[in-house]
Formats: structure tokens, C-alpha cells, sequence
């Protein structure tokens, strides 16, 4: 993916219009308070937006405090997946829902702050398909900087990535380009598979820093055997299917 040099443009200043998007799984102590923040960081630009939430399945008080939530926000939607589809199944369901031109999404855990979307949004042009965040420190204990350096590593090797930092998701994306890819991922390896397609589909880039802070509510669903095995598994069939894609050319 080709990087875009030079300053930011200043106008225009912002998309025309934005779908700001959230996956909730047992967020319910950051969930509420991310969706206002991004309230409050969207109105004055005076353009026409949407939040949509995803709960996927969450057993905490999440859902409850949305469902109290929702009628005092009118930009607000909120999906609810019965039982939980994974990281990437409620990505997959809120790209879908997108209703906007552009498509901006943080995870639901408050690590970033949403309202650095105006450094997304300084670095943004039409001649851009995605402004990308990359981690400036990342706020996490040792051996999570340790693992996930590795992973990017060892993943920017094996799929030929060039973004800085594929683990940060706190992304502007343009919506028709988004919503043509085929993505089929339920686990997180969709964020490799969102990169590497549009990467593929000849995506232009431009990447911002931001800041990352440590986890305020809850813990990561991560660190479990069941979902690592998962993710490895996703990672060979990634792989396969894209180098299957690349045999047929």
C-alpha cells in the first residue's frame, strides 16, 4: 500500500459525511461514555453523521445502559448480536450497516480516545481511501508490547504489509471501498485481512500518531487458549486464500 508524502491538506477539512462506529464486548464500563465523547467531537464540525454500536453478545450491563442510552442520543444506533460472533463478526456486521461516506471505528474499550479523530480528519483528502492511526506508546504491560510487537512483525513479513502498525484499529476508511472488499474473518486476524485487501485493491494511505492508554475497564479476551488457537488457525487460512487469490491471476 503506497504511502502518501507531504503535508496534510487543509481543505477541505473534513468528509462530507462520517459513520463512527464501535464494537462492544463487556464494555459496559467505557461503552456510554466513548459514544458521547464521540457525540461531542462530531457536532461542531457541522457535517452529517452516525454512531452505530455493535454489542456482540455481551453478558455484563453493556447492552442494558445502550438500550437507556439510545433514546437520548438520535445519531445513535445500536445492533445486538444474540450470542457472541468474535471481533471480527461484529466488525463485519457494523461495516455493513454503514449508512455514511466515510467510516471511522476504535474499539469499545476506551484504550484510544475518540476524540483524536481530529488528527484523522487533519491528514484527510479525497485522494485518500484511509487515514491510519499508529500507536505513538503503547500503553500495556511488558509482555503484551512483547507479543504484539512480534505479531506485527512476523505479520508485515508474511503478508507483505506495509502499514506501521496493523494492531492500532482506530481507522477513517472511505465507505465504498470498505464495503466492496470481501472480508470473511470472525476473529481479529480480519484487521490483517481489511489491511491486505485494500492494500491489494490499491488503497491510498495516509498515517497519523496517536495516543494509547491503558485499559481502564475489563480485560483483554485475548490472552485465552481457545481464542489464540483460533486466531492461528485464521492466520494459515488467511494466508492460503490469499495466496490461492494470487495463483488464479
Amino acid at each position: 500500500m503506497p504511502g502518501v508524502s507531504g503535508p496534510a491538506p487543509s481543505t477541505p477539512a473534513h468528509p462530507p459525511s462520517i459513520t463512527a462506529f464501535f464494537p462492544c464486548y463487556h464494555d459496559g464500563g467505557t461503552i456510554c461514555s466513548m459514544v458521547l465523547l464521540m457525540r461531542s467531537t462530531l457536532r461542531p464540525l457541522g457535517i452529517d453523521y452516525e454512531i452505530v454500536v455493535v454489542d456482540d453478545g455481551s453478558k455484563d450491563h453493556s447492552r442494558l445502559l445502550l438500550r437507556e442510552l439510545a433514546p437520548h442520543v438520535p445519531e445513535l444506533r445500536v445492533i445486538e448480536h444474540e450470542s457472541n460472533r468474535g471481533y471480527g463478526g461484529a466488525l463485519r456486521t457494523g461495516f455493513a450497516a454503514a449508512r455514511k461516506d466515510w467510516f471511522f471505528y476504535t474499539d469499545g474499550d476506551f484504550q484510544y480516545d475518540v476524540s483524536e479523530l481530529h488528527l484523522l480528519l487533519e491528514a484527510w483528502s479525497d485522494q485518500i481511501d484511509l487515514v491510519n492511526g499508529y500507536k505513538v506508546r503503547r500503553a500495556d504491560p511488558l509482555h503484551r508490547k512483547i507479543l504484539g510487537r512480534l505479531y506485527h512483525w512476523g505479520n508485515r513479513f508474511v503478508f507483505g504489509l506495509r502499514l506501521r502498525d496493523v494492531d492500532c484499529d482506530f481507522r477513517l476508511i472511505r465507505t465504498s471501498l470498505l464495503q466492496s472488499l470481501d472480508l470473511r474473518f470472525n476473529s481479529g486476524v480480519i484487521c490483517l485481512e481489511l489491511i491486505r485487501k485494500m492494500q491489494d485493491a490499491g488503497a491510498r494511505l495516509r498515517e497519523v500518531p496517536v495516543s494509547h492508554y491503558h485499559r481502564a475497564y475489563g480485560k483483554s479476551q485475548f490472552f485465552r487458549v481457545g481464542r489464540i488457537l483460533r486466531v492461528v488457525r485464521d492466520l494459515v487460512r488467511l494466508r492460503l486464500q490469499l495466496w490461492r487469490g494470487t495463483s488464479r491471476r
